[in-house]
């Protein structure tokens, strides 16, 4: 007969999770209104349960250990997910709101929908939308002025929460043949950008001559001067609109690989509206078919 998984104690997490957020086992007893040494004691339950070392000893100082950082993550989800199933049964509906970025191209393409479907689930929660370019999101969300917010991993922003790879592919207008110029005009995101970071660096790879016509960091911007013909793009697959015609080796633009899409979240414990619209947007782009729309419930 197989031996019995254990189960994780809440409190234990909670205090745990307290120490990761404090940075000192003193100052967690204080947030958890405990004494040091049950904190102590609680932390050597928690070892026992795993049966590996979460902290070492660092002279005075304790620092976790390489399982003690993997666990934070389990632990937050763990915390967030009983708190919510709590606040389920001991209130009617979850309330709050939640700061939530993501960058236009995300927005236009399918937020409606993911919007749409949390706000049948949790009607009580105000959802603050805010769209603006990946990197202005990071610092944002990084210094707490956004709760939660979807970017695109590259050029330096990486979380540990990514949600969804996705290719980008080269577009051009159905109605032109703007990709067969001598000269490639092709229409960009501003410095920075991980989608116009691999254009050009696909452009020179293929010693294709080309000139930037066009540059924004608005993807609505950058998507007209496309559909009119005027300049050769790349978008995501889910993102690709009507009137755009992809482009593939056979007309001499090959792959231009992938890219993640994930979260990133402001420092400190998310409250339980946060942590329901994470998981919301995280089953949502789950599911998203190549077409940018959702499969069916």
């Amino acid at each position: 007969m197989a031996a019995m998984i254990p189960n994780l104690d809440i409190d234990l997490m909670k205090t745990f999770l307290a120490i990761s957020d404090t940075g000192s086992f003193t100052r967690a007893a204080e947030e958890v209104n405990k004494t040091q040494s049950a904190v102590s004691m609680q932390m050597k339950r928690l070892e026992e349960t795993l049966g590996r070392p979460l902290f070492a000893r660092d002279g005075r100082a304790s620092r976790f250990t390489p399982d003690g950082e993997r666990l934070i993550e389990y632990a937050r989800r763990l915390v967030a997910l009983n708190d919510e199933a709590v606040s389920t049964f001991t209130r009617p509906e979850l309330t709050g709101t939640v700061r939530f970025g993501t960058p236009d191209d995300y927005a236009d393409r399918f937020l409606p929908e993911i919007l749409a479907r949390f706000a049948r689930t949790h009607p009580l929660v105000t959802v603050d939308v805010d769209c603006v370019s990946t990197s202005v999101l990071y610092e944002r969300t990084r210094r707490g002025e956004m709760d939660l917010s979807l970017v695109t991993f590259g050029c330096d922003i990486v979380t540990d929460e990514p949600v969804r790879r996705e290719p980008l592919v080269w577009v051009t207008s159905s109605r032109h043949s703007t990709h067969l110029l001598e000269v490639v005009p092709v229409a960009v995101s501003h410095a920075g950008c991980e989608w116009r970071s691999m254009v050009l660096k696909s452009l020179e790879k293929l010693g294709r001559k080309y000139r930037i016509a066009y540059s924004s960091p608005n993807s609505n911007a950058v998507n007209a001067a496309v559909q009119s013909g005027l300049a050769v793009g790349a978008v995501p697959d889910l993102c690709v609109r009507p009137g755009m015609r992809v482009l593939t080796e056979k007309d001499g633009f090959p792959p231009l690989g992938t890219f993640d899409i994930g979260l990133v979240r402001k420092p400190g414990r998310p409250s339980s509206a946060v942590e329901a619209l994470a998981r919301h947007v995280t089953d949502s782009l789950a599911n998203l078919n190549s077409s940018g729309m959702m499969a069916a419930e």
